[in-house]
């Protein structure tokens, strides 16, 4: 029987000193990625600093384009670093560009891992060009690593290769994770649009909990998305549905909120204040976002689509194409509202398994530079 969670460290072979493990991580300046070195400071991997992509300013944080997914970036560095890990912000290079890489890769003898956080990409419409990333990518890695055992087993079907799982990490950090949640009147259900990236549906889930809330004592339903989706310049630009919001709001039906990408203490303001919160995902495969509302005690309701419900407790509804099934999505939104309050993180339990992960990656990255 497949284990659903594997984050056991390996046993070391030999009790020789433990060497610095230095790793090419495209990204290094993501929380995920962050998060997979130990908490306490006493790691033995090293992360390269993401590379500035051209025009970034010198101040800018700003990791994407990945420098790193460049062959030249490879030849020219290729002493710097021990090992390449590979995670996300591949979805502009040709399926050739990646050969290239690997190709890289290889010529030097550098180990190539890939965490599969995405079957689907929730930013493309069409899944072909992810797919054949993967077509790339998967087949040629090293070592391989997903999030759930679901994503697992789909890349065993898939590709015939065996994916280790290790579970996401936590995502917010202390202070906050141990903050208590502020008490409200009330049950509120929240759907944040965002900038209504390609696997959302946010308008079809937002009208059918309109219509359910009003039979439930005590609920409102918050709906939030970015200023971005009013800005005719913008590519997330959105008039038809901002405007069917509107009007939603107009009737008294939702509480619409307006307004630019929150920082991270706004977002944990916003999570904690909310009961539930519905994700309108059509597509996909993990989310931190779900992760982060497991930090902070705030119940998720997500599609069946991808493998969100096996990373965290959550309420599942049925997607089709069309919009989200009223009836289970009713049913999703009662058990969450009979529920309260929602289960939520132990923070000790989550810094051990940060370790534990962080334990695992080094562990992984020792097991191949023997």
């Amino acid at each position: 029987m497949k284990t659903l969670v594997d984050a056991t460290p390996a046993t070391p072979r030999t009790a020789r000193p433990e060497r610095r493990v230095r790793v090419a991580s495209v990204p290094a300046g993501h929380v995920y990625v962050a998060h997979l070195l130990s908490p306490d400071g006493n790691g033995v991997v090293d992360l390269l600093a993401d590379p500035r992509p051209n025009g970034a300013p010198s101040t800018s944080q700003r990791w994407w384009p990945p420098v790193m997914l460049d062959p030249a970036w490879v030849e020219a560095h290729h002493e710097d670093f021990d090992v390449y890990h590979l995670h996300f912000g591949f979805d502009a290079q040709s399926p050739d560009e990646l050969r290239a890489l690997v190709a890289a890769l290889r010529r030097h003898g550098k180990p190539f891992v890939q965490t599969v956080h995405d079957l689907r990409n929730p930013h493309q419409p069409d899944p072909r060009p992810h797919r054949a990333a993967l077509d790339v990518l998967i087949p040629a890695a090293d070592r391989l690593i997903t999030l759930t055992q679901g994503a697992a087993d789909q890349i065993e079907r898939l590709w015939g290769r065996t994916a280790r799982v290790l579970p996401h990490p936590h995502v917010v950090e202390e202070p906050e994770l141990s903050a208590p949640r502020p008490s409200h009147p009330g049950f509120v259900i929240g759907v944040h649009a965002k900038s209504i990236r390609p696997n959302m549906r946010p308008l079809p889930v937002i009208r059918a909990l309109a219509d359910l809330v009003a039979d439930l004592p005590g609920a409102r339903l918050r709906v939030d998305i970015h200023t971005e989706t009013a800005d005719p310049g913008a590519h997330a630009y959105a008039p038809e549905t901002l405007a069917a919001l509107r009007s939603l709001a107009d009737a008294g039906r939702v509480d619409l909120h307006v307004h630019d990408y929150f920082d991270d203490a706004e977002l944990w303001r916003y999570l904690r204040s909310l009961d539930l919160s519905v994700l309108p995902y059509a597509f996909g495969t993990h989310s931190g976002w779900l992760e982060a509302c497991h930090d902070l005690g705030t119940a998720v309701a997500v599609s069946d689509r991808g493998h969100y419900a096996e990373q965290r407790p959550c309420h599942t509804y049925r997607m089709t194409d069309e919009g989200p099934d009223p009836v289970s999505l009713r049913a999703a939104v009662e058990a969450a509202y009979r529920g309260r309050p929602a289960p939520r993180a132990d923070p000790a339990a989550r810094g051990a398994e940060r370790r534990a992960v962080a334990a695992a990656h080094r562990a992984l990255y020792e097991d191949l530079l023997r």
